[in-house]
């Protein structure tokens, strides 16, 4: 089963904006094929996120995306993580730790930080937009 780190904006689009390239990833947790983890940081800003004015949701529809999101992750302890390269976006930093930490098959991201550190180091994991992931779920939309 691949497990999967989710930042903060996949999160937005599984479980808010429902984005097309995110469709299998949703698809594909809530019937139990992946697993997705989190930890409290990430949690942490994830509820920090979801207060946002420019999200326009109200507490219950707040309450709906927190409970739903936190109903199928896995929450990883909080612990030490090995060396890693530095993001230049230190908010993201937290995400790399993470993936390493739970030895995470994929960390799923949008941000451009996160992504220029693909192929720049040997992580043992592997670094990919919310597109690319959702073709390792769904062979058959990349033409595999």
């Amino acid at each position: 089963m691949l497990r999967l780190v989710l930042d903060t904006n996949v999160v937005l689009d599984l479980f808010h904006w429902a984005n097309a390239d995110a469709v299998p990833i949703m698809a594909a947790l809530e019937a139990g094929r992946i697993e997705c983890l989190a930890d409290a940081r990430t949690l942490d800003e994830l509820s920090r996120v979801l207060t946002y004015p420019q999200l326009k949701l109200t507490p219950e529809m707040i309450a709906e995306r927190w409970a739903r999101y936190r109903g199928l992750v896995q929450v990883v302890p909080d612990g030490e993580a090995p060396p890693l390269p530095r993001c230049k976006d230190r908010d993201d930093q937290k995400f790399l730790e993470l993936a390493a930490r739970a030895g995470a098959d994929l960390l799923v991201s949008k941000d451009k930080a996160l992504l220029k550190l693909r192929g720049r180091t040997r992580l043992g994991f592997a670094i990919v937009k919310p597109a690319a992931a959702s073709a390792r779920l769904v062979p058959d939309a990349a033409g595999v």
